[in-house]
């Protein structure tokens, strides 16, 4: 078979990076393997390098072409052990065929390596191309079943390829040359000395050479990067790095205006702000038969904005205004047109020039609107009608900013704009509702006959809204009469202001395994419960139990000779702080109680400028992958939501909150979605969960005062298959603190308000209380309009971080065997020095233990001693 003249498969290995140490010596001696349709090639093996540099060539024939994409490449990178001619495995890789390129089109991929089976060790990456071509040469195929059986090469071939692997092995020395002179280009930034370079170690992690040329100068790190919480690095370069960025916040130097006060730490963003306010005299002069439903029609270009029907009796009124970036102004003239909803020809119009539009700078008061008469069709200006117009320049600090109509969301649906608008959210004030049950008297049982034949098997049953809490079974006390349950146990519950539930506790008897029936129940109003700052116990109460709430219309049992009744202390404890959040990610640890809070020590202030390289979440018709993006932020009872770039990859939001701190050890956290619900299809949107892109947490603790971080953090999120890089959020950071007496003062402070301490709770009760606490927070940003999603609630404050991973089971692997290590080398050592391994060390020992035999008085001295230096020490 000739195949010279057919398509080849090329499979170039760049290099590999941060690979696996498999050799005991903490390295390793990698090549890389790959098969495809039952043949394999391999690369020369790099000794002692966990950050190889290959840049070799295997060539494939293709039998078939077009059976191509429904065909994988396998890529298996192994150690090689030359004690014993073994290999170990390092990581594998699986392409699929039909993301083969042309030749001309390849570029270079980087994949992260999987493992072979459950318990592999594998980490690090590959850099690969993968491309058709018909100009190189097959060099060597070995096929499973023996050399026999692969193509033939003609020695004039052999002669070429020795020359164009010679070649290839002068490239790839001076390629790892220039890698080399990178790595240590880059150590010099890192270390900060251009005079002493550090010479690299075989553990050190290089960049991955993914190019054929010298790679560009690495830009220094900057010291001071917030963050480095919750997977966000704050140091070391590579794709999960963060990195510094330059914006013209507040508009640049030379663009200094009242509003770079307020809305410094954001890129100015210009636009064209029309609001169309009312309409009149058009049923007279337009000719409109009767009462009709118009709208206005604003039209800049190619843009059209269209605004609510209305009716027309006596006056059309919208009072809507519309919002055209200037960068997307491709005309000189703004037109305004008045039409019947269900008609294209225009009732009137009035055009302006965009020259002679004024620019208004907050806090100017709002540009007043104008009577302008409108012309017909013809031309005339005296049938068209009047319309009520304001027209000016502003940027997004204008008020009238958050609730216009933006040209980039024409494409959406009228029901969806409501959506796409920045909000602010409060999230409500919560509190734990205490409820000790302490007993009850005189319960009379339901089921006489049964009860005279069993011991009866009593308990309360409390619930609040979704929450349900149930005491143990009172058991049997000397003292006290089977009617006469104790129990005397605290339930806690998470409730919201304002309180809108109702407390009921019910006396249950278990009958049988599936089976409870109600004997007694009271029914408190939370409004009613006292409300206690410290760690004294209120007032206990006695109260009676409804045991006719089966039949309410019996007026026979309407009057009671006495009644069952029960004892309760409830309290609404103001002196907790109600967790919401995961304690190491806590943006707030105020107590509930406003009377214990203590003035806010500083202001924090986020600039959210915006977002480069989203992976799209969505397939779009006609247009391919699209995101919706926008940002949430979330530090203590404030929550933010930015309005929506609908169908952008880069989005550009620049807007600027702030939020008063309280505690300098907190964390905000930003999270970054797409919005599901400007689908045109409402059915469609109204059940869709706006998909996650990511989200940074920055710690304020490492923020220094009135210093303004400007940095792109990467979007991480964790797939099933690993890491995954979603894009970079661009934030600006300013934490402002008056005196910074009272935030050293904090750091003396605990953390938790000092009732978790006097009273604390137990781990159990914080999990299944914060996990209460997130229904009731989802629950009421859901009444707000437009709603913040369960789902968006759910990932901002770690829902499933309680829930079991294989990533944390890892972790917490390694970090137990690394305390164990120190005893497993203990022993090892002691067995050295008992089997004399070590002949000086065992005679030291020897000597050391009959010393103290002979001499026992030096043992305490000498332990207290070797105590004393490792104290000091330590």
């Amino acid at each position: 078979m000739n195949i010279n003249g057919k398509e080849k498969l090329v499979v170039e290995v760049v290099g590999a990076h941060n690979l696996m140490p498999k050799d005991g010596e903490g390295s390793s001696s990698p090549f890389v393997e790959v098969e495809f349709e039952n043949q394999r090639q391999k690369t020369q093996v790099k000794y002692r390098d966990l950050n190889p540099v290959w840049n070799e060539k295997l060539v494939f024939p293709v039998n078939d072409v077009a059976d191509l994409p429904y065909r994988t490449i396998e890529v298996n990178v192994f150690n090689e052990k030359r004690s014993n001619n073994s290999r170990n495995f390092l990581g594998k890789v699986r392409v699929s065929g039909s993301s083969i390129a042309r030749e001309g089109e390849e570029i270079a991929q980087l994949y992260t390596l999987d493992k072979r089976s459950l318990f592999s060790h594998v980490r690090g990456e590959i850099t690969l191309k993968l491309y058709l071509s018909t100009k190189e040469e097959v060099k060597q195929v070995i096929n499973n079943g023996g050399g026999s059986g692969g193509p033939m090469v003609s020695k004039k071939n052999k002669k070429f390829q020795h020359q164009q692997q010679q070649g290839m092995m002068t490239n790839m020395a001076v390629q790892q040359q220039l890698s080399q002179e990178n790595k240590l280009h880059l150590q010099n930034h890192i270390h900060g000395n251009n005079n002493k370079p550090v010479e690299p170690g075989p553990g050190d992690i290089k960049p991955v050479v993914i190019t054929t040329g010298p790679s560009p100068a690495v830009p220094p790190l900057n010291a001071g990067v917030p963050g480095g919480v919750g997977g966000v690095y704050s140091g070391g370069q590579g794709e999960y790095s963060l990195k510094e960025t330059s914006p013209h916040l507040g508009g640049g130097p030379l663009n200094k205006d009242k509003t770079s006060s307020t809305y410094d730490l954001v890129e100015q963003m210009q636009y064209l702000y029309v609001r169309v306010v009312k309409a009149r005299e058009i049923s007279v002069f337009g000719g409109v038969g009767g009462p009709g439903e118009l709208v206005a029609e604003v039209k800049l270009g190619n843009f059209r904005g269209i605004t609510k029907r209305v009716s027309l009796i006596n006056a059309a009124e919208w009072d809507q205004v519309f919002a055209f970036s200037k960068d997307c102004i491709q005309s000189s003239v703004v037109e305004i047109f008045v039409k019947e909803s269900n008609k294209d020809d225009f009732l009137g119009r009035v055009w302006f020039d965009l020259n002679e539009v004024p620019k208004r700078v907050p806090p100017d008061s709002q540009l007043a609107p104008q009577w302008y008469r409108m012309e017909d069709k013809k031309g005339e200006k005296s049938k068209g009608g009047e319309v009520m117009v304001a027209i000016w320049f502003g940027t997004q600090a204008d008020e009238a900013f958050a609730e216009a109509w933006h040209s980039k969301a024409a494409n959406v649906h009228t029901d969806g704009l409501c959506s796409i608008k920045s909000k602010v959210y409060l999230s409500p004030k919560l509190w734990y509702l205490r409820v000790n049950v302490i007993e009850a008297q005189d319960v009379i049982l339901g089921e006489k006959g049964s009860s005279m034949m069993r011991y009866p098997e009593l308990f309360a049953k409390v619930q609040v809204g979704n929450q349900v809490l149930r005491t143990r079974i009172a058991g049997p006390l000397g003292n006290k009469n089977l009617s006469n349950p104790v129990w005397n146990e605290d339930l806690l519950f998470v409730v919201a202001e304002p309180f809108e539930d109702y407390v009921l506790i019910s006396v249950e008897d278990h009958i049988a395994p599936n089976r409870d029936e109600v004997v007694g129940r009271v029914l408190l109003s939370v409004t009613s419960i006292e409300r206690r700052l410290d760690e004294k116990p209120v007032t206990s109460r006695w109260f009676n139990l409804d045991i006719h709430f089966n039949n309410q219309n019996d007026s026979s049992k309407a009057v009671m000779r006495f009644a069952s009744r029960i004892h309760l202390r409830a309290s609404l404890d103001g002196g907790y702080h109600v967790l919401d959040e995961a304690t190491m990610y806590s943006s707030d640890v105020r107590p509930t109680a406003k009377q214990l809070w203590k003035p806010h020590i500083g202001v924090l202030e986020v600039g959210v400028l915006g977002a480069t390289n989203l992976v799209p979440v969505k397939i779009k018709e006609g247009k391919g992958g699209s995101t919706d993006a926008y940002c949430v932020a979330k530090y203590g009872h404030k929550w933010v939501r930015t309005r929506t770039v609908v169908d952008s990859l880069s989005p550009k939001w620049n807007e600027q909150y702030t939020w008063e701190v309280f505690d300098p050890c907190t964390v905000i956290t930003i999270g970054v979605f797409d919005n599901a619900r400007v689908d045109k299809n409402t059915a469609v949107a109204a059940t869709t969960r706006d998909s996650r892109i990511g989200k940074v947490r920055i710690r304020l603790s490492t923020l220094e005062s009135d210093r303004v971080y400007t940095h792109a953090y990467p979007l991480l999120m964790l797939h099933p298959s690993g890491v995954k890089k979603m894009g970079e959020l661009h934030l600006a950071v300013r934490f402002s603190c008056a005196n910074m007496v009272n935030v050293l003062h904090m750091y003396s402070m605990p953390l938790l308000p000092k009732m978790h301490y006097v009273h604390p709770l137990s781990v159990n009760q914080l999990d299944s209380l914060r996990y209460q606490a997130m229904n009731v927070v989802a629950s009421r940003l859901a009444r707000a309009e437009p709603p913040l999603g369960r789902d968006v609630v759910e990932y901002m404050l770690d829902h499933d971080s309680h829930m079991w991973s294989m990533r944390k089971s890892k972790a917490n692997f390694f970090r137990l065997t690394n305390i164990l290590a120190w005893f497993v080398a203990m022993s090892r050592f002691l067995e050295s020095l008992r089997n004399w391994h070590k002949p000086v060390y065992s005679a030291l020992f020897t000597v050391v233990f009959m010393i103290f035999v002979l001499v026992p008085e030096l043992i305490i001295p000498c332990v207290a001693h070797l105590g004393r230096c490792g104290a000091l020490a330590i």
